[in-house]
Parts: structure tokens; C-alpha cells; sequence
């Protein structure tokens, strides 16, 4: 009897225990303090994500990819309007370091037009969360800026194919210093940068809070290639002394870089003379060269699309 008293004492510590280590906590304990609700980690169609984990270890799969089948029909998808909206209390902290590079947060889209590289991202993020914790999904018009605000609305037009799409840009990245922009897989339809996979892009920043008559008209959407495509070059350099730049161009010259041009230019009212190779034939070519500059041990180039 004692013996089965024993027993029977042993196996309630033991389900006490099953009890109390059966559930872990998979959000912050203030997540609902900042407008998350308190959501559980599988709120996106029994997604788990530990946003606690390091960006390598919190997805399901190990590299992007997209859909099966033909792509979505992306014409009656509605654009995102642009509004007036609060900062999002995750993903704006101003600056802040990726991988070794430190970024700074603009304070609003207003006047923001950058041309670069864009890239998307698909299947491997849908249903995760964003910097701005929101969920991604890939079959709405978002995406992500490395500076632009979160959350905010921007322009990106297809500089090969004049189609362009507005965005509401609720996530940071990429982080692959040569693109400007990661579009959602659906903008990456709708403007045909998928299925190539990146396309060369101008990003024109949408302030919700100006005046109608204040906004510039939306580019009309058009799917012939433009009279005058863009090319993209590789800036190595920016100097404002033209021995500096000289003398950069002649070591990418002698390294076997062509073609290899210092040209003038005035940014902020002060003449600068830039170091730049191109034009490159493609994207792959562009991050392939840059590759190589950086193993000279100059610093990583910047992409110019012109």
C-alpha cells in the first residue's frame, strides 16, 4: 500500500510538471503593449515563426521560391491606397546595422526617387512576420526598403518595360547592398521583374499627407520597351580632388575593367568627378564585377542605373 501511495504521489509530480513546460512563450512578454494583441506565432495560416530566432533559423525553408503553376492573375488585385498612417513601433529604429552596415531611417517618403536594381521575395517569407511585424504576404502590392519608413508608400516603375505598381513598404531589406528595393512576388508580377528575378527599377516616394495637385501624376502604364533602355554602371567613386579619381581608374583599368570613365557631375551645389564602369550588360554581370572590386580592396561600388 505505501508502495502504491509512493507511486501514485510520483506520477502527479510528474503530470504537474508536463503541465507547467508544455507551452513556451514564442512572442515577447510586451508584445501586446506595442499593438501586436498578443497574437499567437501561428496566426498566418499555422505559420510558426520565433521572431526571438536569427533571421538564418526562423524559416521553414531553407531558400525562396515561388508558387507552382503559372502566376497569379495580378491585374484585378487592387493597389494599395496611400493614407496617412502612425510609424510602426517595430522596424524604425533610426540607425540601425545589417551585417556590418549601418542604415539610416528617412523621416518620410516625401521626395524620395532612387533608381536601382529590385529583387522579390516569395513561399520561403509568406505568412512570416515583417520588420514591422505585420505578416507577409506575398499576394498583396508590398514591399521592402532598407531606409524608407514603416510603414509608407512608394511608386516603382520598370524602367525596361514603363509597367509600374504602387507599394505600402511594411519591411526592411534587401540586404544585398546592389538592389534598392524587395518586392512582394505579386508587384514582382504585376511590373515584370518576375520571372527574371530582378529588374532595373526607379523608386518614387508617395507622400499620403500633400495635397492632391502637389503629387505627381502616376506614369501612364505602358508595356512597350522604352526608345532608350537603361544601363547600369558600377560608381566606384566620388572624388572631389580629379587626381583621386584618376588614379582609381587607371588601377581598374590596369585590373582589366572596361569600359572605365571619369565623368563631372555637381551633387549639393560641389563638383565631384565619378569613377564608374559600365555600361553593364546585365544584373549578374554587375554583381559579378562588383565582387571583384571588393577583392581589390576598394570599396563596394554603387549601382547606377542612368
Amino acid at each position: 500500500m505505501k508502495k502504491l501511495w509512493r507511486l501514485s504521489w510520483l506520477l502527479a509530480i510528474i503530470l504537474m510538471l508536463i503541465g507547467c513546460g508544455g507551452h513556451h512563450g514564442t512572442r515577447p512578454s510586451n508584445a501586446s503593449a506595442h499593438g501586436n494583441s498578443g497574437r499567437s506565432s501561428r496566426d498566418s495560416g499555422g505559420i510558426y515563426d520565433d521572431t526571438s530566432k536569427p533571421q538564418g533559423s526562423r524559416y521553414r525553408d531553407g531558400s525562396d521560391s515561388i508558387p507552382e503553376g503559372p502566376p497569379p492573375d495580378v491585374s484585378h488585385l487592387p493597389e494599395p491606397v496611400p493614407q496617412v498612417e502612425p510609424r510602426s513601433l517595430y522596424g524604425n529604429k533610426s540607425p540601425y546595422s545589417v551585417l556590418g552596415r549601418t542604415y539610416s531611417v528617412l523621416p518620410t517618403a516625401r521626395g524620395y526617387d532612387e533608381r536601382g536594381i529590385a529583387s522579390f521575395y516569395g513561399s520561403k517569407f509568406h505568412g512570416y512576420k515583417t520588420s514591422s511585424l505585420e505578416d507577409y504576404d506575398m499576394y498583396k502590392f508590398t514591399a521592402a526598403s532598407k531606409v524608407l519608413p514603416l510603414p509608407s508608400y512608394a511608386r516603382v516603375t520598370n524602367l525596361q518595360t514603363g509597367k509600374s505598381v504602387i507599394v505600402r513598404v511594411n519591411d526592411r531589406g534587401p540586404f544585398h547592398e546592389d538592389r534598392v528595393i524587395d518586392l512582394s512576388y505579386a508587384a514582382a508580377v504585376k511590373i515584370g521583374v518576375w520571372p527574371k528575378g530582378t529588374g532595373l527599377v526607379e523608386v518614387q516616394g508617395i507622400d499620403p499627407s500633400a495635397p492632391p495637385q502637389q503629387e505627381a501624376p502616376p506614369p501612364p502604364l505602358v508595356s512597350a520597351t522604352p526608345a532608350h533602355p537603361p544601363s547600369i554602371y558600377l560608381q566606384v567613386g566620388a572624388f572631389s580632388d580629379p587626381a583621386n579619381a584618376e588614379r582609381i581608374a587607371a588601377q581598374l583599368r590596369v585590373a582589366n575593367f572596361a569600359p572605365v570613365q571619369v565623368s563631372d557631375a555637381t551633387i549639393a551645389g560641389r563638383l565631384v568627378h565619378r569613377v564608374r564602369i559600365g555600361p553593364l550588360g546585365d544584373v549578374d554581370s554587375a554583381d559579378q564585377v562588383s565582387a571583384k572590386i571588393e577583392q581589390m580592396g576598394l570599396p563596394q561600388p554603387q549601382v547606377a542605373v542612368d
